[in-house]
């Protein structure tokens, strides 16, 4: 292959790459107006001015569309976990995490549900945009660990408690504040729970 060959080749990979994000930034635009199942690959493709056949070029199915968005929600929140300050007060560490989850479930609703709720019919997300998913989950349950939550009903109180609120407040006040504004009493009830016991069993042991 020459040289020319070759630049033409990445100029066309830019291409693609590019018209790729452009469908995936319109199938953000349209969940978030009209809701997940309101996906509709004929309503994408004449978006970014495309006949409907074209699309497949670069994704075969509906949900091969339903699995970029999940790989992407995905990616977004670990970078927000990547970037949260790691406290020595374990206090303030689930706090920060708490509030992480619950605003960045409050603030896009569409996303929420498709990570979280799995209300597409037979959507299974891939193994490649799942690995995003465990990754995710692997750096929580480090951070978490961190902060003294090594038990693992501890750490299903956790995950019970702060996927309530973002429901919550999703379901009862969105676009307000109402739940968001308990995360500070919630977790101080959950860490008295969990730390006061870790204390008992210390005692118990002594």
């Amino acid at each position: 292959m020459t040289p020319t060959d070759s630049r033409r080749r990445d100029r066309r990979q830019v291409r693609h790459e590019a018209t790729k994000q452009e469908i995936v930034d319109v199938a953000w635009q349209m969940v978030r107006a009209d809701g997940l199942n309101a996906l509709s690959l004929r309503a994408m493709a004449h978006a970014v001015d495309m006949e409907p056949q074209s699309l497949y070029t670069y994704f075969a199915s509906k949900h091969a569309v339903y699995d970029r968005l999940f790989a992407d929600a995905n990616q977004e929140l670990l970078a927000r976990f990547e970037r949260i300050e790691i406290s020595d007060d374990p206090h303030q560490l689930l706090r920060a995490i708490a509030r992480l989850f619950v605003t960045f479930a409050a603030e896009d609703p569409a996303r929420y549900e498709l990570l979280f709720l799995r209300t597409i019919p037979d959507f299974e997300p891939s193994p490649e945009s799942y690995a995003a998913a465990i990754e995710v989950f692997t750096k929580g349950r480090s951070v978490l660990s961190g902060a003294g939550l090594s038990n693992d009903d501890d750490f299903d109180l956790w995950t019970a408690l702060v996927a309530g609120l973002a429901s919550q407040q999703l379901a009862n006040d969105p676009g307000g504040d109402r739940y968001i504004g308990l995360i500070d009493n919630a977790v101080a009830m959950f860490a008295e729970h969990v730390f006061g016991k870790q204390i008992i069993r210390q005692r118990t042991k002594a």
